[in-house]
């Protein structure tokens, strides 16, 4: 059985991947320091309690448990907070990653599979965007992963290394068996904030915005669920053990949907109208991003099943009454 680390692994993407990496023959490993991950979320592999900013941690699990590939999930990932505290971000994020490379290049472990973010476009000037989408971000958090893909590109022809970073856009939704969902504290994705408010377990939604020049005056995002992320990953080590060249892909669906579409799909699904209240757009909230996901689809053979809107909402929603 295929050992592969997985850092960030009690987080929300990641422990979905690693429920993805076991059911295909993978082990999982998952390397956390638990200050915003769950120990509840690491089902499928053991769990080592591990920071990023000590080299001799990574080592040493990457040694006892045999590794061969890593998962590179570790991350803060909130864009207010990283304007607020950028020292933190490029802290934990850059400096954090920049050390598992080191000791990637010392052990000579060859494969990884980054977990980017269309932040690091910022505010494109079309859409759909494409990987040729120049990359302009506008927060810490999209200048951190951007960082980290231009240090990927380095250690790769200093070390060897071969590497994905996979763009993501909104990863939404949760296991369609229950077994884990969003845990995020605080909550800032619109998917669990708009179903709590339905369910009268949150407060109002808050619409950021609803002048923008869309539809219906509210933004459009492209939502992904995140098991068909989780499976991209899987995919990803695939096409690296195929010899693929290294490079970045966009997860998204090429389509968009917009704030007032994913409230409507809620209140069908659980028969709940969303209280919400309309405020001032966001600094920096461009009116749509979408994802063109044709680079991923032809070479890594991904190719999303589950990210339609109302499988969205169904997963995420039951995980809530359930929560």
């Amino acid at each position: 059985m295929r050992k592969v680390l997985v850092t960030g692994g009690a987080g929300y993407i990641a422990s979905h991947t690693c429920k993805e990496l076991a059911a295909r023959g993978f082990q999982p490993i998952a390397f956390d320091n638990l200050c915003r991950g769950h120990r509840s979320a690491v089902k499928w592999g053991p769990l080592v309690v591990g920071d990023l900013q000590d080299k001799d941690a990574i080592r040493q699990a990457i040694v006892d448990h045999n590794v061969e590939a890593v998962l590179h999930f570790a991350a803060f990932a909130y864009v207010e907070e990283s304007i607020a505290a950028p020292g933190l971000y490029f802290q934990n994020n850059v400096t954090g990653s920049l050390n598992l490379l080191d000791v990637l290049a010392e052990l000579k472990i060859r494969k990884l599979v980054f977990s980017s973010s269309c932040a690091v476009y910022g505010v494109p000037g079309a859409c759909p965007i494409t990987e040729d989408t120049p990359t302009n971000p506008i927060n810490p958090y999209g200048e951190t992963k951007l960082q980290v893909e231009r240090s990927l590109a380095w250690y790769g022809a200093a070390h060897s290394l071969d590497w994905v970073a996979l763009r993501y856009f909104n990863a939404a939704g949760c296991d369609p068996a229950g077994e884990l969902g969003e845990l995020h504290d605080p909550e800032t994705h619109l998917l669990p904030l708009a179903i709590r408010a339905a369910l009268g377990k949150g407060p109002a939604l808050q619409i950021r915005g609803t002048d923008y020049p869309t539809n219906d005056g509210t933004a459009v995002r492209d939502f992904v669920h995140v098991s068909d992320l989780a499976e991209a990953h899987v995919l990803a080590l695939d096409y690296l053990d195929r010899g693929g060249p290294s490079g970045a892909f966009n997860l998204g669906t090429g389509r968009g949907s917009s704030i007032r579409e994913v409230m409507r799909a809620i209140q069908r699904y659980t028969d709940c109208k969303v209280p919400a209240v309309e405020v001032g757009r966001r600094a920096g909230d461009p009116p749509e991003l979408v994802a063109d996901p044709a680079r991923a689809n032809a070479s890594l053979a991904w190719h999303p099943s589950r990210s339609d809107l109302h499988t969205i909402v169904r997963t995420a929603a039951d995980w809530e009454m359930r929560h």
